[in-house]
């Protein structure tokens, strides 16, 4: 699953974080452990909010850097 975020400030990213995670773990119990949730992102996402994804278990392909989808086989 790839979700689609985007940010025209780091406070709006900020204010999301936790509601993110939650959805995360519904789609975990809903679809078990073999899903794959990233997270396509364009705008401004700092190292607080990536680093919080990032220990709810989520990936993240940047706007600018579509050739990882490529290397993830999408």
């Amino acid at each position: 699953m790839i979700e689609c975020k985007a940010a025209g400030d780091f406070t709006n990213t900020n204010k999301r974080q936790k509601e993110e995670g939650q959805k995360g773990r519904q789609l975990r119990t809903a679809f078990g452990g073999t899903l794959v949730y990233l997270l396509f992102i364009c705008g401004y996402f700092g190292k607080r909010y990536l680093q919080y994804e990032a220990d709810e278990g989520f990936d993240w392909i940047w706007e600018h850097r579509l050739s990882d989808m490529d290397e993830l086989g999408l």
